[in-house]
């Protein structure tokens, strides 16, 4: 297993247009083969920094940096290229598919 990170958030900060300071300085990595849960009380960031990781919200400042090369992730699309998805609350989900559809929905080749 290597040591180096193959996920790196560097100083994430997140403050949204009407001046909500969402995330302040965030900084962690995440090496291969590791599990990590973020937890933390409403309103703590959690989301919003798993946002910027899979392309849907852009952070206002600092970097994350994928498998050692920084990355500019502006939307899923580009996200879903760097090998990111993203399993969002339950209230997000499609109650009727299976927990593997759900992560699956939006990448199902298509025909024609």
């Amino acid at each position: 297993m290597s040591d180096r990170p193959l996920i790196r958030f560097q100083a994430i900060s997140k403050t949204y247009p009407n001046g909500t300071v969402a995330l302040t300085d965030v900084s962690f990595s995440v090496r291969p083969g590791t599990i990590h849960a973020i937890c933390g009380e409403n309103g703590a960031g959690k989301s919003t920094l798993m946002k910027c990781l899979s392309g849907l919200d852009i952070p206002s400042a600092g970097e994350i940096v994928i498998d050692g090369q920084p990355a500019r992730i502006e939307n899923p699309r580009a996200a879903q290229a760097l090998g990111i998805g993203m399993v969002h609350q339950h209230f997000m989900l499609i109650g009727g598919l299976t927990v593997a559809e759900n992560i699956l929905l939006g990448q199902v080749p298509r025909r024609g």
